[in-house]
């Protein structure tokens, strides 16, 4: 079992340089960041936490350039996106964004990846909500051509381009693991066509949807194998910070357990992290 944790890099949280190094020191595999370009204030989209709106959201910090900082103080602490907004990039330079992070970490990034849920917020950004999965699939794949070709080009109904030069390639190859956020019914689809990794939110269910976190775990490695996939890792995001939790997560198969923190000052985070970092030696 891995384990990882996630914060909202704040303009007001401990600096992610500091969390990174003690994270590290704890012995954590990762840090991940999320991302929000922004929140429009119309409040249109409700959030699916179901409570008001943490300010966190329109306060978190780029997540790439908080991850070359983090990146640039440690030595082991794979870093990564938890989640990218893939539909509000370009994708051109995210695939440089991407390429040149894992570059200079030497091959510690972790790409995660989901379609959003804030409608007004991609719409700023020129991606309609009823479409955001079609255009983050050809943003992918178009990124893949471009990781892994001299020569890249892809032509597709919302990215289109004729080939191309892109360096730095990725220094892990073919490229970074792309872990595919969300639980939704086509994740696997997803999974098995363009992704590496699966990265659901733990303890959040569908409505209607009565399989346990084991079923799920069988149904995608049934998938994969049909695919002629191998085995397919799988991330809990937001698991909740006890031993019998970590248990039972181990027990479904389940890779990496990656706790959240609040983004708060060091003096709240630090010794959250170490009681974190305590149940995860306990289950080792």
């Amino acid at each position: 079992m891995k384990f990882g944790v996630q914060m909202f890099p704040t303009d007001y949280a401990t600096p992610v340089t500091e969390l990174g190094r003690a994270a590290e020191d704890l012995g954590f595999e990762s840090l991940f960041l999320p991302e929000h370009t922004h929140i429009p204030t119309s409040r249109r989209t409700p959030w699916p936490g179901g409570a008001p709106l943490p300010q966190e959201y329109w306060h978190t910090l780029d997540p790439f350039v908080a991850s070359g900082a983090v990146a640039a103080v440690t030595k082991t602490l794979n870093v990564g996106t938890g989640i990218c907004l893939v539909i509000e990039r370009d994708p051109i330079t995210l695939a440089k964004e991407v390429a040149s992070i894992d570059h200079l970490s030497g091959g510690r990034f972790l790409f995660g990846i989901g379609g959003g849920w804030n409608i007004e917020e991609m719409e700023n950004h020129g991606t309609r909500g009823a479409v955001r999965w079609k255009v983050l699939r050809e943003r992918i794949l178009a990124m893949k051509e471009i990781w892994t070709k001299d020569e890249a080009e892809y032509h597709g109904e919302f990215v289109d381009f004729d080939p191309i030069w892109s360096w730095p390639k990725p220094a892990q190859k073919p490229h970074p693991p792309i872990l595919v956020g969300g639980d939704g019914p086509r994740t696997f689809d997803r999974i098995i066509e363009y992704g590496d990794e699966w990265m659901p939110i733990g303890g959040r269910v569908n409505p209607g949807d009565t399989r346990t976190l084991e079923d799920k775990i069988g149904e995608l490695q049934a998938r994969a194998k049909a695919a002629g996939r191998g085995r397919i890792p799988v991330s809990i995001f937001g698991v909740p910070p006890k031993a019998e939790s970590v248990e039972r997560y181990i027990r479904a198969g389940v890779d990496r357990c990656v706790f959240g923190l609040p983004p708060a000052p060091a003096g709240t985070v630090l010794p959250i992290l170490k009681r974190y970092a305590e149940i995860a030696a306990s289950a080792r």
